[in-house]
């Protein structure tokens, strides 16, 4: 075995040298099997000649060159076979086994799990290709080529952003996810967004501004964005975390800023299924001039109802259009670029008029839409608000809760609805809940349609669903009139039913048992709409009825009146005669199979009608396939209106949801203060507590609720200290996510709430360093901090945890204290700033107005009181936390408790404990020294008191 291995290993490295019969293989050249170039006539008459592949491999190769970063799918018979190094790579990801077949390495999958496998390859980063064979036996017999090779294009490309296709998605049979049958399908992601990112530099200036465009296939959505950036890249990054894509586009030549930003968001997750594609493309494709001549050819040709206008393209900014050229192009290898014509599906992601601006830093330091322990959802505010019963609703809630609402009308509207959904008596609104229960993903389904490539049972599967919601919701319309006094949820019920109409009309042209089987052939239940299916029909009944009658020939032939027609191993209309009565048949007929006991013949006139027949019967298949890609374009037609009224739905399960959160909470609903209705900025938060926090502990653990005022024409800065692990951080989130929460017009965790609008949040928390941007923790730091002071305003709320730790204490306390100063005095924002700097404190005296101290009370426990003992160690304290702010700074952090709590060993705790005493008997001699002998005085008196 072992020599057998050697001769082959020794064939294909000689193969690989001589450039496989004339083409070199480049830098795969050399490996085992790898594809290597096809073979020229010319050159060394030495190498091989191109007989020595097979038509396949000649084929493949072919293929190959023309989509060189594609693993291709080749479909052969019942089999779809990967060749070459593309076979090793699936070999290795599927885990299944790859061996030589003539010049190269050779692995199989069954055509039943094609969605299986590809999408699990799609999971894995790579870009799949799906090359299915072209004609058909039958129609191939008939013709000049019956003798070649059956042709073969590529029929589909897929990434993790473009699985849209019956291929990917074939409704796993109908449900069978649900019901756990297909448990080995890799599922596809709350979104699935295609991100294109551009630069322009503009040396003068000395301004970066950075375009984007992002596409969903799968559901249609659309977003652009035109913004200047800095060094730092985090306008940058606070989009792609919204967007959250899994796939991103960017030229040859981004800039290493920029780069570095994608690779450390691309890599974020361990796992390789969760980690962003990202895939350059020639720099080319992003100049104006090119983008924009693409832009005009796509867009001059858009015919559709509802297309965008050209003209509406030229307006947009140029690196929109730098971005927009290049996704034309990418979108039009997977025949996915429709999406990119409609005009309604176009969206700006940065509308300061519609949303509240939350950075990127802000939604990881409050945790909104993953949590910083391990990037789950588990802990985050999404988490805890997603009570929805829709996928097209999931989606919805994770946009509201990354970009909640300014509007006060709008907040106002949601909040009407969440509470009448809360307190309404009306079995209307139950009904309506139950409908969005166990519906499919609609959004998702009638994108695919189109696209123009769902199966019939997915098309089956969403109009009916769409039909029935119709249907029900109509009958309802009479209850919502006179019962539902919110606008919003008026305005969605009653306009839904009409917007799903057309889906009714559809539905009944189909024959619901061929549907659900993919039988397309019977597909259309009336063909009076499909004139040509009709007369395939009728030729076909025609050549059948020819071959019934020449029973009577044959039965006149082998005077047997009774005889009929055999099937066998699907071969049909054999004549079936008895071996002993062989002598009977006449030397014309054609034997087709035998066993012992009998033989099985067609006579010359049915060998020919039999083939005739085939070739109908292939021929109708593809006039099918024509008409079922006609009708799906006909429902495309209406594509926007069910776009709408999906939209209606999952604003409806959305609302529904913050239902749920707010009765099982306990919430309050909160009372907005819009600047532009009385000029105050406020928040009054009575008994507040963290939404994530209070409900991970549960009743058993009563989370500890907390006052909050902060009022802009008054006290709008908290200075906040006390021990370490007292519940700081918790507070100051809390009070921003219950901002967060009312903003988006949800009720809120506490038992009374009074919030001004605010337009935007901006964090500084934690302590972490970016090695992928090649930042320390401390510019790290910084850089979030000059991020908040550029963009802050006076109706913004913001918070800052700890800042200046990450450097000497000196230069920590100078930094935080001249920054919270001029938040103070010159961005005035209502502010939360959380310090261990005793020194901070002092700026309530300068500020009186409008600073005040705070801290999270605490315990000390009199027994373990720092004191010397007899052996001359000194103890550390031991605290316990009451997690309630109180006003007034804490002297001390107490760090050493939390040492005790980390299980610091003894003689470390003892050491630390009188150094710490030590250091602090200096600084408070040196402070003593420098004050006069009035305040001296002051302090001896407290010293005795104490």
């Amino acid at each position: 075995m072992r020599i057998i291995f050697l001769l082959q290993g020794f064939r294909l490295s000689q193969f690989a040298k001589s450039g496989g019969g004339g083409g070199g293989g480049g830098g795969r050249g050399g490996r085992r099997g790898a594809m290597p170039s096809p073979p020229s006539d010319s050159g060394n008459p030495s190498r091989r000649s191109k007989s020595a592949y097979t038509p396949l491999e000649q084929q493949v190769i072919q293929l190959k060159q023309q989509h060189k970063d594609a693993l291709l799918a080749v479909e052969c018979g019942y089999k779809y076979r990967f060749f070459g190094e593309d076979a090793e790579i699936a070999a290795k990801e599927l885990n299944i086994f790859c061996h030589l077949d003539h010049n190269f390495m050779t692995c199989s999958i069954p055509t039943h799990r094609l969605f299986v496998h590809v999408r699990r390859l799609v999971s894995r980063g790579h870009k799949v290709g799906v090359v299915k064979q072209t004609e058909t036996s039958a129609i191939k017999a008939s013709g000049a080529n019956r003798n070649a090779l059956f042709s073969r294009q590529l029929s589909a490309l897929y990434t993790k952003s473009t699985l849209v296709g019956e291929d990917v998605n074939p409704v796993c049979r109908l449900g069978d996810v649900e019901e756990g049958v297909c448990g080995d399908v890799v599922s596809d992601p709350p979104d699935s967004f295609l991100l294109c990112v551009s630069e322009n530099w503009d040396k003068p200036k000395k301004q970066l501004t950075v375009g984007l465009v992002a596409v969903q296939p799968s559901t249609g959505d659309v977003l652009l964005d035109c913004f200047p950036d800095g060094q730092s890249r985090s306008e940058l990054e606070g989009r792609v975390l919204k967007i959250n894509p899994v796939e991103i586009l960017v030229p040859s030549d981004l800039s290493e800023q920029t780069h570095r930003l994608l690779q450390s968001i691309a890599n974020a997750s361990a796992q390789a299924d969760d980690r962003v594609r990202v895939e350059r493309r020639d720099s080319a494709q992003f100049e104006f001039a090119s983008a924009m001549n693409t832009a005009t050819e796509f867009y001059c040709h858009a015919p559709e109802k509802g297309s965008r206008s050209l003209s509406s393209v030229a307006s947009l900014e140029s690196p929109v259009i730098c971005c927009l050229g290049p996704l034309i192009q990418y979108l039009q290898e997977f025949n996915l670029e429709r999406v990119l014509r409609s005009e309604s599906s176009f969206q700006r992601l940065s509308c300061e008029s519609e949303g509240m601006s939350l950075s990127a830093a802000t939604l990881r330091n409050l945790e909104i839409l993953n949590n910083q322990t391990d990037g789950g959802a588990r802990g985050s505010l999404l988490w805890v608000l997603d009570h929805t019963r829709t996928p097209f609703g999931r989606r919805l809630m994770r946009k509201w809760a990354s970009r909640p609402l300014t509007d006060p009308r709008s907040i106002s509207e949601r909040q009407d609805a969440v509470q009448e959904i809360l307190e309404s008596q009306s079995l209307t609104l139950n009904a309506v809940k139950s409908l969005l229960s166990h519906l499919p993903d609609l959004e998702r389904g009638i994108c695919s349609i189109y696209h123009k490539k769902s199966s019939t049972q997915e098309f089956y599967l969403i109009s009916s669903g769409l039909s029935r919601l119709g249907s029900e919701l109509r009958a309802l319309l009479p209850a919502v009139q006179s019962q539902i006094s919110s606008a919003l949820l008026r305005g969605l019920l009653l306009d839904t039913p009409d917007l799903l109409a057309p889906a009714h009309s559809h539905l009944e042209v189909l024959n619901e048992r061929a549907a659900k089987t993919g039988n397309k052939t019977e597909l259309f239940s009336d063909l009076s709409g499909f004139p040509v299916l009709r007369e395939r029909r009728e030729q076909i009944q025609t050549v059948v009825g020819q071959i019934q009658d020449h029973r009577k020939d044959i039965r006149r032939t082998l005077k047997a009146p009774a005889l009929d027609y055999a099937t066998v191993s699907g071969q049909e209309f054999l004549i079936e005669v008895k071996n002993s009565l062989s002598s009977t048949v006449p030397p014309d007929w054609v034997k087709i199979s035998s066993t012992k006991a009998v033989s099985r013949y067609h006579s010359p006139f049915l060998a020919e009608r039999y083939k005739k027949l085939l070739q109908l019967r292939e021929q109708l298949l593809l006039d099918c396939q024509r008409e079922w890609t006609h009708f799906l374009d006909q429902f495309g037609e209406h594509y926007h209106t069910m776009k709408r009224a999906i939209s209606h739905l999952a604003t409806m399960d959305c609302l529904f949801s913050l239902a749920e959160v707010a009765k099982q909470g306990d919430y309050c609903r909160p009372i907005l203060l819009p600047e532009v209705c009385d000029g105050r900025r406020e928040i009054m938060i009575q008994d507040g507590r963290h939404p994530a926090i209070d409900l991970l502990m549960g009743e058993h653990n009563q989370y500890v609720p907390n006052l909050t005022k902060l009022q802009g024409d008054g006290r709008r800065t908290m200075i906040i200290t006390g021990p370490n692990m007292g519940g700081k951080s918790s507070y100051i989130r809390q009070v921003a996510l219950i901002c967060v929460l009312a903003q988006m017009g949800s009720y809120v965790p506490a038992s009374e709430a009074r919030l001004g609008v605010l337009d935007g949040i901006y964090t500084r928390m934690g302590a972490s360093d970016n090695i992928y941007k090649g930042r320390s923790t401390f510019m790290e730091e910084l850089t979030e901090a000059s991020e908040i002071i550029r963009r802050a305003t006076e109706r913004s709320l913001v918070i800052l945890d700890e800042l200046g730790r990450g450097t000497s204490t000196h230069d920590g306390i100078a930094i935080a204290y001249a920054t919270l100063k001029y938040f103070i005095k010159d961005v005035k924002a209502l502010t939360l700033f959380v310090t261990h700097y005793p020194p901070l404190c002092e700026l309530e005296q300068v500020y009186p107005e409008h600073v005040s101290n705070y801290h999270m009370a605490f315990l000390l426990n009199e027994p373990d009181i720092a004191a010397d003992t007899g052996d001359g160690e000194v103890q550390p304290e031991f605290i316990t936390f009451l997690y309630q702010l109180t006003e007034g700074a804490a002297g001390r952090s107490y760090g050493l408790n939390v040492a005790r709590l980390a299980d610091i060993p003894d003689d470390i705790l003892h050491t630390a404990s009188r150094k710490a005493r030590e250091l602090e008997s200096v600084v408070n001699g040196k402070r003593y020294e420098h004050l006069d002998p009035l305040q001296r005085l002051k302090v001896s008196a407290a010293l005795i008191s104490i």
